[in-house]
């Protein structure tokens, strides 16, 4: 491919993400119990109300706290224990006493555990950092599945107005048909078949406008609206070229997929996890202070005082072949790794080709699709004449009519295919919603924390906080009204729209 310009390629798909591939067609009015939503406005609904969302800013926290924890450690530690106890016996009766305490408070600190507690906060942090990539791949994934679902809201109106056309020239067609028949000049036939087509018009119709129902039911759960919200959507579906070639979306991708830095990360708490289970053949050493009291009650005055400190050393010579299995085990560990990062290089790059072909061949059947509806149309307007004029039958009608719905259909379809095809590519590209992935690992890399790395690769402001985790929301209920359903909308503004 030659010399790969990052930089050049950053601002091409920058320029991409601004422009969009939806053009803002028509303004819609609120209406009670309504809302009107522009593709942005859900992507971003999506990516604050999301349940998933939550959970894997849950996961990054835990990351976090994990880490805590193993940076303590490594820390001193204090303690305090305190015992009772009767005691009898030929030593204690001797002593004149029949009860002891002792209360002892201990300080200790490790000093060497053989590597493990550095291994153990590189693997935490590791832990973080990929916490904070599988968070960002979850907002790719929310992003990419509401901009979908966005696009099937605007596919399934598209249709409906396709079957609505369908309908109305049907009725037409036998409202001339019922017409030549009272007065003689066509038989009964062309009657009966006339209102069977039409038939199957209005019940092609209704699946179209139950189709719609659900798609804005499935968009307010995903993006955390009660499921009888009637949506109104602001964009249309439309065709905007893609100018980037297959190799510059798969070394854009290979940069910049969170999944595959995610998968790097595993690789190096692996290695981790291997010098933590060498630390088995090193020595551990500690220091610690005591210091008691013991005596027959704790109110007299003749208590035994005493403390004790000192630094303490262990070395098994032989622990019956256990740390050597624990880094062989680990070292399966870091091949199953490396072998998962391949695999994921792998399949990324098939997902960027497949979204990217599929991207093109939508493309092609827009320009084909949309000359057929032009001849279906001009097919469709000739056999009406030819009937009217007699020399045409009734069946050339209906044909001409299926066959331009279907041509309708196609368009709509090649459109609606090209747009979520643009979004599956910039999913499998890794095109960023919160974070650059590429900038992320720069800053890791550099030595800075995951929150300052985050900060480093924010794209917007609010993503340059760390995520915290967020109060559980209620279960979200239907208001119970279902007196105004979404394709009922619809259909009224396609048909004032004809008007």
């Amino acid at each position: 491919m030659g010399t790969f310009n990052r930089k050049k390629l950053s601002k091409k798909i920058s320029a991409f993400i601004l422009s969009g591939i939806i053009a803002t067609s028509f303004g819609i009015a609120d209406a009670a119990e309504t809302r009107a939503i522009s593709l942005d406005d859900g992507v971003q609904m999506a990516l604050h109300n999301n349940r998933t969302v939550n959970q894997y800013i849950a996961s990054r926290e835990s990351a976090k706290w994990a880490y805590s924890l193993a940076r303590r450690q490594a820390g001193p530690t204090l303690s305090f224990t305190t015992s009772a106890s009767k005691v009898g016996g030929d030593y204690y009766d001797g002593l004149g006493y029949d009860r002891s305490f002792q209360n002892a408070v201990t300080a200790s600190i490790p000093i060497y555990q053989g590597g493990s507690l550095k291994q153990s906060r590189i693997y935490a942090r590791y832990g973080i950092n990929a916490a904070d990539l599988q968070l960002e791949d979850t907002l790719q994934q929310i992003k990419e599945t509401s901009t979908s679902y966005y696009y099937q809201i605007l596919q399934c109106r598209n249709l409906v107005e396709v079957n609505m056309e369908s309908v109305r020239t049907l009725q037409e067609h036998l409202n001339n048909v019922s017409a030549q028949f009272r007065v003689g000049t066509v038989a009964k036939s062309d009657v009966l078949a006339s209102q069977v087509e039409l038939a199957n018009a209005k019940q092609s119709l209704i699946t179209a406008q139950n189709n719609y129902d659900i798609a804005v039911a499935t968009m307010n759960n995903f993006i955390g609206l009660p499921t009888d919200t009637v949506l109104q959507p602001r964009d249309q579906l439309a065709y905007r070229k893609y100018n980037l070639t297959l190799d510059d979306c798969i070394e854009y991708a290979l940069q910049n997929r969170p999944d595959i830095a995610a998968a790097d990360y595993a690789i190096k708490q692996a290695i981790s996890q291997k010098e933590s289970a060498k630390a088995g053949k090193r020595p551990s050493v500690s220091a610690s202070a005591t210091k008691s009291i013991t005596g027959e009650d704790p109110f007299d005055n003749d208590l035994n005082d005493y403390w004790t400190a000192g630094v303490s050393a262990t070395w098994n010579f032989w622990d019956g072949g256990t740390t050597s299995a624990q880094i062989h085990e680990a070292e399966a560990a870091i091949v199953q790794a490396q072998e998962s990062a391949a695999a994921t290089r792998e399949s990324v790059q098939l997902g960027v080709r497949t979204a990217w072909l599929n991207l093109n061949a939508a493309e092609k059947n827009i320009g084909t699709t949309q000359v057929a509806v032009e001849q279906a149309e001009e097919d469709y307007h000739i056999a009406q004449v030819r009937y009217g004029a007699g020399v045409g039958t009734n069946l050339d009608v209906m044909d001409a009519s299926e066959k331009l719905t279907s041509a309708r259909t196609n368009y709509y379809t090649a459109l609606y295919n090209y747009n979520t095809s643009k979004a599956n590519l910039d999913r499998a590209m890794g095109i960023p919603v919160a974070i650059d992935v590429s900038r992320y690992v720069a800053a890791e890399q550099d030595g800075k924390s995951a929150a300052e790395a985050r900060e480093d690769a924010a794209i917007t402001e609010e993503a340059r906080e760390v995520p915290s985790t967020l109060e559980v929301r209620e279960t979200i209920r239907d208001s119970g009204d279902g007196s105004q359903m979404p394709s009922e909308i619809v259909s009224k503004e396609i048909e004032n729209a004809k008007k």
